[in-house]
């Protein structure tokens, strides 16, 4: 094979971008860093809106979380989350801020685009959505890329922004059922997506799909979303995602009728991931034994992750007071319910929660290390220290790498000099 992904180009509207596109990582896994980098070398980079509030108190000093847990103090010592809520003038100042920072440092050819899910409910499903896509779009953003649900209500939700058919809109599904569901919407407000992501069952993080989650394949459900949208005389760039490690696994893609690639998983581990660098050392070291498919999350999705992530079995006291990002509305959540069903000890302390996790506090603290299937193949991409630690690859290398790369080659970085330890 002598073609390199550097050999296409993805047309979105007027622009044209280098067909590498770095997923969203939330709570800021994919920082702005990362994002600018991907832009600046001609790609598509996203920002996550996960935990927006604590990602402005985080890079801005404001102080959002805490306002939010003084308003909610009163439920604190119970299960009722009922009366929890989100401030939306606090909720759009975050989005707006952490949109238009990243904006306004962006160099090069390509673009920012923000990741918003759905599936985020925040205990007021509808107004939080609106606000949350109103705020990124009135902070400039270049695309929204809805995730994490059907977004049936979401393009309804700011069919009247001055910026609804300027920015890209994006939507990632699993299924062409599920992107039969998007299109009906998108035709009521007369706005089709400019891209379609395909999200295969090796993908990092939620997925979407079931218990029978192995027995899909990628490429076969990108070949349905290309027939059907053929069918229907539509002409979107198909993004397929999930289980695209290599140069060539993305060419092969891109030669298949692909407009582009979506990748994450060797992104989490570049300088400038949001991970710790202990989150980085314990992906380069884990083995394909390691990667599990959980039901541990409350969203109710299945959930990639590795085995030995910090937040299993906790006994952390729901955090819907400063977080509450997973309360549907009416104040429910099945870690509520996981935590009301555990026993305590003797002494009267929570025993571990083993049936569910509080994901906002396992992402707030990244103590939730999510992946993609081949994460066990992050240490063939780097070098090993003498003192047995793997060194971390540029955002820049990385992409090069995929750009350019031919045979399922993988160019590692130039090495660094061993650290010294005083």
């Amino acid at each position: 094979m002598n073609e390199i992904v550097d050999d296409y180009r993805l047309v979105l509207g007027g622009s044209e971008y280098v067909p590498i596109m770095i997923g969203g990582m939330g709570v800021d896994i994919s920082t702005v860093d990362l994002a600018l980098e991907a832009a600046r070398l001609g790609g598509i980079g996203h920002i996550s809106d996960a935990m927006s509030l604590l990602v402005s108190d985080q890079a801005f000093g404001t102080r959002f979380i805490k306002a939010k847990s003084a308003r909610n103090a009163a439920s604190k010592a119970g299960l009722d989350k009922s009366m929890v809520t989100f401030d939306l003038g606090d909720l759009r100042e975050a989005q707006r801020r952490n949109v238009e920072a990243t904006i306004s440092r962006k160099t090069g050819d390509g673009a920012v685009f923000i990741n918003v899910m759905e599936k985020l409910a925040m205990g007021a499903p509808i107004d939080t959505l609106r606000v949350r896509l109103e705020a990124a779009l009135d902070g400039g953003i270049d695309g929204l890329t809805l995730s994490a649900g059907l977004h049936n209500h979401s393009l309804g939700l700011i069919e009247g922004h001055a910026r609804f058919r300027d920015a890209k809109i994006g939507i990632i599904v699993s299924s062409v059922r599920a992107l039969r569901v998007f299109l009906r919407s998108a035709r009521r407000v007369r706005r089709l997506p400019d891209y379609v992501v395909v999200e295969g069952p090796l993908a990092g993080g939620h997925l979407g799909f079931g218990d029978d989650w192995h027995e899909y394949r990628l490429e076969t459900i990108v070949d349905e979303v290309l027939a059907f949208l053929r069918s229907e005389e539509l002409d979107i760039p198909v993004i397929p995602a999930g289980g695209i490690f290599t140069g060539t696994d993305a060419v092969e893609s891109l030669q298949a009728g692909a407009g582009a690639v979506q990748v994450a998983t060797r992104f989490t581990i570049a300088s400038e991931s949001g991970l710790s660098e202990r989150a980085k050392q314990t992906y380069f070291r884990a083995d394909e034994s390691d990667v599990v498919v959980s039901s541990v999350s409350p969203t109710g999705y299945p959930l990639r992750m590795l085995a030995g992530s910090p937040c299993l079995d906790s006994n952390i006291r729901p955090q819907c007071e400063p977080f509450g990002y997973a309360l549907q509305a009416g104040g429910g959540c099945q870690y509520l319910d996981a935590w009301a069903a555990t026993p305590t000890d003797a002494r009267g302390h929570k025993l571990p929660v083993h049936e569910k996790i509080c994901l906002c506090h396992a992402f707030s603290t990244k103590g939730c290390y999510a992946c993609g299937h081949y994460v066990y193949r992050l240490k063939d991409t780097t070098h090993r220290r003498d003192d047995g630690s793997y060194q971390l690859p540029s955002t820049q290398h990385i992409f090069e790498d995929y750009q350019f790369s031919r045979g399922h080659e993988i160019a590692l970085p130039q090495p660094e000099p061993e650290p010294t330890h005083a």
